[in-house]
């Protein structure tokens, strides 16, 4: 019995028995990955209490995971092209884990950055090693679009699931805890995982060039190290040196795949106008996303008051309307189109987080609420039917590089997202104008402000605060805009793009 799959015209291979349960198990990893990245926002104004992060400090907690996976998912999607995606799925699992113990017990600042950057390591074995799987086994193209679907719906369901439990551990235990979740889903993962999942990998793949992992490790964080700093602190020449060796380091990473006879990336798929629209619109989509995601769990805390258990909660409308569009994208691209489906998703975040320019320190959450449910329903749409076009227009044996690819637009998105809309919230608060004797904690961050409140006068306090919070909430509504016009361009973007792209409508007998 050979453990590659081939690849085959049969009944049995476009049907293959079991499958749909080791998709459940791959939505687990799914789910863990998402989970991590979900409750952290919540956790940030109790970080911010015990361990007294800097401002900057407090920025890398939140995106240095994200810079480490963009770095090394290429790399890692590659290697399980070569050594079997459920081999690597199953020890990245196990490291996933172990690493998140790590996490919850960091008792400095720069232990969580470390700690946050070797789960990124771990990370980027998971996600490419699922949708690669998915494509292996599923080969009827139909049911490939539903099961591209429930793992899409998985992972918006962990968005969900991250913050009410995380809410509910942080009121109940310390902020580690929220880390420590992780482990019971890994276990049952990785022991499920043994029996069930089928290896795959690619047929004489040629070495795993370890010249290119560093090119691309040092290209992806080197290029976002200087987009968030110069986003943060203005042009210098360290930020612009660190932006000049990354794209040194990938420009000399695609000449190299140019010339390698068994590349870790083919370059190549970029000539396919649907695989690059669909790269292209989940890089805009999550950079207008990601920085306004991290900053409301603190707003719905720090700003309205709401308990974490609560402001868990208040996201779920998000996620709801995620995993219901997620399950009907697929049907609904082959009735509609797919640019209408992508195109017309990214629009309504658009327009969603256009609404959220206007909320401020009392808004009620009919209006917060209805914007997450569209902003979820828009990416529910869009990131399944992107997903499902990035899969289908790749042989299955370039299927991990080709998720890989995926999922690094999607992590670099997220980086930059935190780093520049992150930076606009950070920039615009800080210049906040406090009563005499505010600390210069209070500038750093907003969970800085309220902590400094309990050691200063009550009136001056709460003047204090108010200011605070008020800068922030401009902030926010400032990265809001901009993020509304970033998923309205993506949303133009796709529509040219994704033109006459279509989705796969029978069985297919080619690889």
């Amino acid at each position: 019995m050979t453990s590659t799959l081939q690849p085959t015209t049969t009944t049995e291979a476009v049907k293959r028995p079991g499958r749909w349960l080791a998709l459940g198990v791959l939505v687990l990893a799914v789910l863990l990955v998402a989970v991590d990245a979900t409750v952290l926002g919540l956790a940030t104004p109790y970080i911010s209490e015990d361990l007294e992060p800097s401002g900057t400090q407090l920025l890398w907690i939140g995106d240095v995971y994200s810079f480490v996976i963009a770095g090394l998912l290429v790399s890692m999607g590659s290697l399980g092209d070569r050594i079997g995606r459920k081999r690597i799925l199953l020890a990245g699992a196990t490291a996933f884990g172990a690493i998140s113990v790590l996490n919850a017990y960091a008792g400095t600042p720069e232990t969580l950055i470390v700690a946050r950057a070797l789960l990124g390591v771990a990370g980027a074995t998971l996600m490419p090693a699922t949708l690669a799987l998915i494509r292996n086994l599923f080969h009827d193209p139909r049911e490939r679009s539903l099961a591209v679907g429930i793992w899409g719906a998985t992972a918006s369901a962990g968005t969900a699931v991250g913050p009410i439990v995380g809410g509910f551990l942080l009121e109940h235990f310390w902020w580690g805890s929220v880390f420590l979740i992780n482990l019971p889903v890994m276990i049952v993962l990785v022991l499920v995982g043994i029996r069930l999942l089928p290896e795959s990998r690619t047929t004489n793949p040629g070495p795993w060039d370890l010249i290119s992992v560093v090119l691309s490790l040092v290209g992806m964080i080197g290029i976002v190290y200087a987009v968030k700093e110069a986003a943060t602190h203005g042009f210098a020449w360290s930020t612009a040196a660190a932006g000049l060796l990354g794209a040194a380091a990938l420009h000399g990473f695609v000449r190299r795949q140019l010339r390698l006879p068994a590349p870790l990336l083919d370059m190549r798929l970029f000539r396919n106008r649907g695989f690059s629209g669909a790269v292209l619109a989940d890089l805009l989509t999550i950079l207008g996303l990601s920085g306004l995601v991290f900053f409301l769990s603190q707003y719905l805390q720090l700003v309205q008051g709401r308990r974490p258990f609560e402001a868990g909660l208040a996201e779920l409308p998000a996620a709801v309307g995620a995993v219901v569009a997620g399950l009907v994208a697929g049907r609904a691209a082959r009735r509609l189109s797919v640019r209408a489906v992508v195109s017309g998703g990214l629009a309504a975040i658009g327009l969603a987080l256009a609404a959220l320019t206007v909320i401020g320190q009392s808004t009620g959450y009919p209006l917060l609420g209805a914007a997450l449910l569209v902003v979820g329903v828009g990416a529910g749409f869009s990131f399944t039917v992107t997903a499902d076009v990035i899969l289908s227009s790749v042989p299955k044996e370039q299927a991990g590089s080709a998720s890989a690819v995926s999922e690094t637009a999607y992590e670099l998105g997220a980086a930059l997202g935190i780093a520049v809309l992150g930076s606009i919230v950070t920039g615009v608060y800080r210049d906040f104008t406090g009563p005499a004797g505010t600390p210069a904690a209070a500038h750093e961050s907003l969970g800085g402000a309220v902590e400094a409140a309990a050691g200063m006068p009550a009136h001056s306090a709460a003047v204090m605060l108010d200011a605070a919070r008020t800068a922030f909430v401009d902030g926010l509504t400032l990265a809001a805009g901009v993020g509304a016009a970033v998923l309205l361009a993506a949303s133009v973007a796709a529509w040219f793009l994704l033109r006459g792209q279509k989705l796969e409508d029978g069985p297919t007998g080619h690889a």
